[in-house]
Formats: structure tokens, sequence, C-alpha cells
């Protein structure tokens, strides 16, 4: 936790690579101070079939993914920093936007708290 899964047209990769676009998007999560350095997943998806409105071109979107617990400003100031780096990283995309979202804890589950020798439910167990 937290994954951010970019979606983007094919053609954005042909301005940045994909490990610039993810090394971006990591940087910009881990700058925020919110989540464990190893804890962050990165994932990129590039679309060849998609539509979008007239004059525009291509697109990049970033999924979070975050644990809740976290305060409206500090999910807002996390968009904000990722959409930033992104947006100096490809001044040219035509549509560039970036959405949080939670995961309830109490619906999260996960290969370690179904470890049956984790007695305190903890999800970084034997990680």
């Amino acid at each position: 936790m937290p994954h951010f899964i970019i979606e983007c047209s094919q053609d954005i990769l042909q301005q940045k690579t994909p490990d610039e676009i993810m090394d971006a998007v990591y940087e910009s999560a881990e700058s925020t101070g919110l989540f464990a350095v190893n804890d962050i997943k990165v994932r990129l998806q590039p679309y060849t079939y998609f539509r979008l409105g007239d004059q525009k071109k291509n697109f990049l979107h970033v999924f979070g993914y975050i644990m809740e617990g976290r305060s409206t400003e500090q999910k807002s100031h996390l968009s904000k920093q990722i959409c930033t780096q992104l947006t100096a990283l490809l001044p040219e995309a035509s549509f560039l936007s970036v959405n949080i979202s939670e995961f309830e804890a109490a619906t999260y589950s996960n290969k370690a708290l179904i470890n049956p020798e984790n007695k305190n439910q903890n999800r970084h167990f034997g990680l």
C-alpha cells in the first residue's frame, strides 16, 4: 500500500520512458512522507485504442489507492504533488489527471493478513 496505477495513451511513451513516468509518481508519493518507501507500488498501462474529445491527442491518468486514515488535505496534497510533477515532465499531454481513493481497512486483505501465524493482523507480517 499504496498502489498507483498509471493509464496513458501509447504515444505518451514517445515523450518520456515508462521508467521516467513511474519514477515521477513514485518520488512524488515518497516526498509527501505519507508512506513507507518500501510500500509504494507503481504500475503503468499504455493504451493503443482510446477516444478523446476534439483536438485532444493523448492522455495520462493516475489512479491512486491508499489505505484509509489520511486527511482530505493530505490526499489533496498527494494528488496535486503527483499532478505537478507529471505536468512538468509531460507539458504536451492533452489530458493529465490524478485521483486518490481509499481502501477500507475492514474489507482489505492480503497474504500477510491471512497467514495463521499473524496473530496481530499486521498487514506487513512476514514481508
